[in-house]
Parts: structure tokens; C-alpha cells; sequence
């Protein structure tokens, strides 16, 4: 069995690590804290005195590292993987780094006769230790279907995601979404605790409700947004919902608490509601940040 090695032994590189190991598979590690190696070598992994030691003796190299900066350094710097790749090598990155990179990398590593992956990694609720990963990886098919046993190790959802750098792309997309989502939440219980509500009732409520609509999306989205229809009326419109939001910003005002995000999206109802579209479903702003991208976000026919 081929020598797999792996760079940036953290938190999730390091439970990642473990899982490759335990499937049977003789490692060689690198991280820049030698500590954060030893489990891993106590376990039979061999130490590597550089990123490219570890590339000139293994033809599949995984890295988890915090950055683009760091991404960057491993893969092509001066004791870089780029300097010990060997002809038809697979390097794959697990890192939220750079699309942009993770494809100079990959130009980079191919005038040497290697391959380069980008499969960032989406946690679930039990955590990377339970491989509870959603994979995306993205690249050469060829270059997919080789590694594809390894990333079952540590993954319970492997998902093909295209070309170079596309994995990348969903990866930033899905943060953006769920910090975004995280600081409305924040937004909402600050100002229902302020304005004199019990938080973990406050919190069960909303909970609940958030479920609902996030089932409610998974049955809708798809048929509204990514097929445009948008002109169909609402049960319950953008008119309807600017006037909610409304009052919530009034409440917030009312006990002195910032509200940045529901004014930001108060005012998005409104220049929908101008643009004549108050019996519409709220997915109906998502036209306006259309609008603004210049790109209509539609499902390719199967």
C-alpha cells in the first residue's frame, strides 16, 4: 500500500489524519509544531523534515492548513511540495484557501507531471472525528476517482464538484451563508432579551420556527428560484414580511439595540415593494441580487 502523507496536524488535519490511519494506510506527517505530530508517529506515521521529504516519498499528499498564506508556502515554497513532487503525484488540499491559488498550484504542479486537488470540507453535526464531512472535491475526474477511496476514509459524503477550484467556491459560498445566518440569529435574541424575554424560551421559539422554514426552502428554492418563477403570489408576500421586519426594527429602536442586518434587509423589501412586487414570495429578493450580479441563477435542464 502506497505511503500517504499529510501536512498541518490541527484540530480537523490532525482527527483527518487519525481516520486515514485507522483505514490501514502508512503515513508519513509534517506540521510546523512537531508535538502536533507525535500521536500520529506513536501510531507508526514517520516524521518528515520538510513538506518536500514528504512529497519525494509519497504520491498522494493531503494538507490541512488555516490560509491561503500558509497554502501557498507548503505547496511552493522554497522546501515547498512543488520542490519533491514526483511525476504522477496527487496533491490534494483540504484547506479553505483561494480558488485563485488552489489553481496556480495546479498549473504550478503540472509542468512537474502531477495532479492537484481542492476538496474543502463542510462539518456535521458529529464532528470530524465521526466523519461527519461533506467532501467537495474538485479536479481532474482521473484525479478524483484515484483518491476517492482515501477521502471516504475521513468523509460520509464525498461529493464530484467539477474543475479545479470549484470545491473551493461552494466551501466559501456555504461560510458566507452560515456566519451570515449566525449573526441574524444573534441580532434577534438580543433584541428579544432586551425587550424583556426569557432567552432559552426566546431561543426554543425561534428554533422551531427556523426549522420550519428551512423546510419550507428545501421544498420551494427550487422551484422559484432556480426556474425563475418568481411571478406567482404569496400566501404570505414580501408586503406582508417588510411590514414584520419593520416592526422589529421599531422594537429595536425602542430598547436601544443595533439592528445593521434587519435594516439592511428592511430596505431591500422596500425597493422590492417599489418595484411592484409585494404579493410575491420573499424569495423574490433573491432577483434583485440577480439583478446586481449581472447572472441569472437557474438549474440546467437533465
Amino acid at each position: 500500500m502506497e505511503m500517504i502523507g499529510f501536512v498541518g496536524l490541527g484540530t480537523i488535519g490532525s482527527a483527518i489524519a487519525r481516520n486515514i490511519q485507522q483505514a490501514g494506510y502508512p503515513m508519513m506527517v509534517r506540521d510546523i509544531l512537531p508535538e502536533a505530530a507525535q500521536p500520529l508517529i506513536d501510531g507508526g506515521a514517520q516524521p518528515a523534515g520538510s513538506p518536500a521529504e514528504l512529497a519525494r516519498h509519497c504520491p498522494v499528499v493531503f494538507t490541512s492548513l488555516p490560509g491561503p498564506r500558509e497554502v501557498e508556502e507548503v505547496a511552493l515554497g522554497p522546501e515547498g511540495l512543488l520542490q519533491g513532487v514526483q511525476d504522477g503525484s496527487l496533491y490534494v488540499d483540504l484547506s479553505s484557501s483561494s480558488p485563485d491559488l488552489i489553481r496556480r498550484i495546479e498549473a504550478e504542479f503540472r509542468l512537474r507531471g502531477a495532479e492537484v486537488m481542492d476538496a474543502p470540507l463542510i462539518v456535521g453535526k458529529d464532528g470530524v472525528a465521526n466523519r461527519s464531512l461533506q467532501v467537495l472535491a474538485s479536479g481532474a475526474l482521473e484525479a478524483y476517482e484515484k483518491v476517492k477511496s482515501l477521502l471516504d476514509t475521513f468523509g460520509d459524503t464525498v461529493v464530484y464538484t467539477g474543475e479545479v477550484g470549484t470545491g473551493t467556491v461552494i466551501k466559501l459560498a456555504h461560510n458566507l451563508v452560515r456566519r451570515g445566518i449566525g449573526l441574524a440569529i444573534g441580532e434577534g435574541i438580543v433584541l428579544g432579551a432586551k425587550a424583556g424575554v426569557e432567552p432559552r424560551l426566546l431561543w426554543d421559539c425561534m428554533r422551531w420556527g427556523l426549522e420550519v422554514q428551512l423546510h419550507q426552502l428545501g421544498k420551494t428554492f427550487l422551484e422559484t428560484v432556480f426556474k425563475g418563477n418568481y411571478e406567482a403570489p404569496a400566501s404570505f408576500g414580501i408586503g406582508l414580511s417588510r411590514k414584520d421586519v419593520g416592526l422589529a426594527t421599531e422594537l429595536g429602536r425602542q430598547h436601544d439595540v443595533p439592528m445593521p442586518i434587519a435594516a439592511l434587509v428592511e430596505q431591500i423589501m422596500v425597493q422590492a415593494i417599489g418595484r411592484g412586487w409585494s404579493e410575491q414570495s420573499t424569495l423574490s429578493l433573491f432577483r434583485l441580487q440577480e439583478e446586481a450580479a449581472g447572472i441569472e441563477v437557474r438549474m440546467q435542464p437533465t
